[in-house]
């Protein structure tokens, strides 16, 4: 039969702490209890809360992606001439899924005494569709109902609100490019029919975007055959920076390209940011609880003075007296730990379940659907988070034993048996 060393089989007694006659271990046990739940409570926070922050990284992730492209290639002054050489050679590579040309120009439209400035993306409706998904937002008509030639205009559901239009109405695009006439240079001006409203739930694209064919674009601001750029879908989006530098080098020198991290670099950055942030928040809750081990061991070193002298003149070497606390202390950061995965596990794979059943309960809505698009908590669990906020949570529940482990190698047994 194999024997458990003395080291590991005493430092698990004392953390059950079964000695009734001493009202003190009773109270180590419960400050060890505490503890551990302390650690539980820390751990299974850090991994909701970064798996809500991942959730909605990723749902921003996919509504602004859903407008914008993986990689754009524009050029000098947002004037591309040739974009089919472009679109084919960018579609040579074999990370690109499609690519599509767009004109982006600025415009103000009005409509029944309405007026609203809007950026108007002149597209390629069956182009577009493979490197966007607008027309997967469509909330009346859809964006194959651009034809080239009829001039139709697909409006964000917020500008048509602003303009009080509906689909089938009638609304006045007034280009910034003027012409000369004899009364002097006046805007131009062409009445769009509206066949399409759309819905990302961003408020920069539904607030600001209007889309018209690429054709009806050209003619209106007087482009000819030109565009403004080409965009490109990836298969992997993070992918996007290396397709990049790979394509520069075959483009033409007046050739501009930039990919999503950059062109929305600010705004991903302070979400990764505030992420990071909530991780050395929350891991303070984590920290005091491990360092309530702390108390918990300096206490148990005193109340068991006379049990690591009887140790020490049977022979056990200070190390094995440290390893003994070590073990206690240990115990109960990996059973924090562990209660603490398992629970922030379950939460986090529960989400919108827990959620909806605590509003149910309080009768309250944490993001009510007419202040904020994203109207549900998402949540993406990963397992890296997970290991990560583990080993970190164990790591500081065996530092915190160092020292009161420390000072029981240091009690000299003739001290701790004198008044005995």
């Amino acid at each position: 039969m194999t024997r458990l060393p003395y080291e590991l089989f005493i430092g698990l007694r004392y953390t059950r702490a079964r000695n009734r006659a001493s009202g003190r271990n009773h109270f180590i046990s419960f400050i060890s209890l505490t503890s551990m739940l302390g650690i539980a409570l820390g751990v299974a926070a850090l991994i909701t809360v970064l798996s809500v922050m991942n959730g909605f990284q990723n749902e921003l992730r996919t509504r602004i992606l859903g407008v914008a492209s993986h990689v754009q290639i524009s050029g000098a002054g947002d004037v591309l001439s040739d974009w089919q050489a472009v679109a084919a050679l960018a579609a040579a590579n074999p990370r690109v899924i499609a690519a599509a040309p767009y004109i982006n120009v600025q415009g103000m439209l009005t409509f029944d005494g309405a007026v609203r400035g809007s950026v108007i993306r002149g597209v390629l409706p069956e182009r577009e569709d493979q490197v966007a998904e607008i027309g997967r937002h469509m909330k009346a008509g859809a964006l194959s109902a651009l034809k080239s030639g009829e001039f139709g205009i697909v409006l964000g559901a917020e500008l048509a609100r602003a303009l009080a239009v509906m689909a089938g109405d009638k609304l006045t695009l007034i280009a910034p490019q003027g012409q000369v006439t004899p009364a002097g240079i006046v805007p131009r001006l062409k009445q769009f029919r509206v066949v399409g409203i759309f819905e990302i739930g961003m408020f920069e694209y539904d607030s600001g975007l209007a889309l018209v064919h690429l054709d009806d674009a050209q003619k209106l601001y007087r482009m000819e055959d030109r565009v403004s750029g080409v965009r490109l879908k990836l298969h992997d989006l993070f992918e996007s920076r290396q397709v990049a530098l790979a394509l520069l080098p075959k483009l033409a020198a007046n050739a501009y390209i930039s990919d999503w991290t950059r062109s929305h670099a600010n705004f991903f950055r302070a979400v990764q940011m505030e992420k990071n942030v909530m991780f050395i928040i929350l891991l303070l809750i984590v920290a005091v609880a491990a360092f309530n081990i702390v108390s918990t061991l300096v206490m148990a070193v005193t109340d068991k003075q006379p049990d690591i002298a009887i140790l020490r003149t049977l022979g056990a070497a200070p190390s094995g007296i440290m390893a003994v606390f070590i073990v206690q202390g240990a115990l109960i950061g990996v059973i924090g730990t562990l209660i603490g995965v398992v629970g922030g596990v379950l939460l986090a794979l529960n989400i919108d379940v827990v959620v909806p059943f605590i509003e149910s309960l309080f009768n309250v809505h944490f993001l009510a659907k007419d202040v904020y698009y994203i109207s549900e908590l998402p949540s993406d669990l990963q397992g890296s988070d997970v290991i990560l906020i583990a080993v970190v949570s164990f790591v500081l529940s065996l530092l915190a034993t160092l020292y009161p482990s420390w000072r029981a190698s240091r009690v000299n047994p003739a001290e701790a048996l004198r008044y005995e």
